[in-house]
């Protein structure tokens, strides 16, 4: 499910705004993009959203201004070694002999100053705290955003619901005329090949042979548990509040079997017609359900 969130919370020494942005997917994936040191607590973050989110791309972007105090904060000399090397390299690699000027920005690349981090390159506790302060306000902004979503998508999966069980309804009407069909162009059938002969035939073989075919195409546990399934579906799409988009894809998949198998069954092509309807019609719900939580 789409949806943006915006949070902010600040205090003495820090200002910090938090957006998050998700787009569907069937998993959960989450990127962290923003002020140092915030893409390298990605973990941390994702933790948290983890809590109230469980499927979409998630990117969150954390802006952080500190105030002009730069006591807390760290060199990564290591980092900024390999940056020098590199441009030494590249120096020597062009015959240039003075290297310094190129020098006079390396102090604002990625990851050469860690603010606000501890000797253990732990993010201070209160800034700690008003990042997560303005992430959840995000996150509850994002969520109000996708529940309104949510609302839409539900009438729109009624909408596919009530059409399945449509068709399903003229299947149930179809079928017990299919029987009587086949008894009649038997029937037919028979008259026709001993038209030109005395041979009879007795009324109890014909009966005998349709019984034989209405048990072979009976379809009546199929439609049954098909009305169960659509049941169901919709009482989670109506009540279910704890991951209902898990559910939803199996239950689809359970009523795409048995619409397959009412097809292959029943011998009648308007059936088979409307055995089509039904999955193409499960079809969109397939793919409107893989968005969902």
């Amino acid at each position: 499910m789409t949806g943006f969130g915006e949070g902010r919370s600040s205090s003495s020494e820090v200002s910090i705004s938090v957006e998050v942005r998700a787009v569907n997917n069937r998993y959960l994936k989450v990127s962290v993009r923003g002020s140092d040191p915030y893409p390298m607590l990605e973990p941390d973050i994702e933790k948290i959203l983890r809590q109230k989110i469980r499927r979409g791309t998630i990117t969150v972007i954390v802006r952080a201004q500190r105030e002009s105090n730069h006591a807390n904060t760290l060199l990564n000399q290591e980092i900024l070694a390999q940056y020098i090397h590199q441009i030494r390299q590249l120096s020597e690699r062009l015959g240039l002999r003075d290297y310094t000027p190129l020098l006079n920005g390396v102090l604002l690349l990625p990851g050469v100053t860690n603010p606000n981090l501890s000797d253990q390159g732990q993010l201070a506790e209160e800034e700690r705290q008003v990042m997560e302060k303005a992430l959840h306000s995000a996150i509850d902004s994002l969520q109000q955003m996708r529940q309104t979503e949510g609302q839409a998508m539900a009438l729109e999966l009624m909408n596919y619901h009530q059409r399945v069980s449509h068709y399903l309804n003229i299947i149930r009407g179809i079928v017990p005329q299919v029987a009587a069909n086949y008894r009649l162009r038997m029937r037919e059938r028979i008259r026709l090949a001993l038209s030109d002969s005395n041979i009879s035939t007795q009324e109890e073989d014909l009966i005998r042979e349709v019984a034989i075919f209405a048990e072979r195409i009976d379809i009546s546990e199929e439609i049954m548990r098909l009305s169960s399934h659509l049941d169901q579906f919709k009482k989670v799409v109506q009540e279910e509040k704890d991951s209902p988009g898990r559910k939803l894809e199996f239950l689809v998949q359970e009523m795409g079997r048995e619409t397959n198998t009412i097809g292959s069954k029943s011998g009648d092509v308007t059936i088979s017609r409307h055995t089509v309807e039904i999955k193409a019609e499960l079809e969109k719900i397939r793919e409107l359900v893989q968005n969902i939580e």
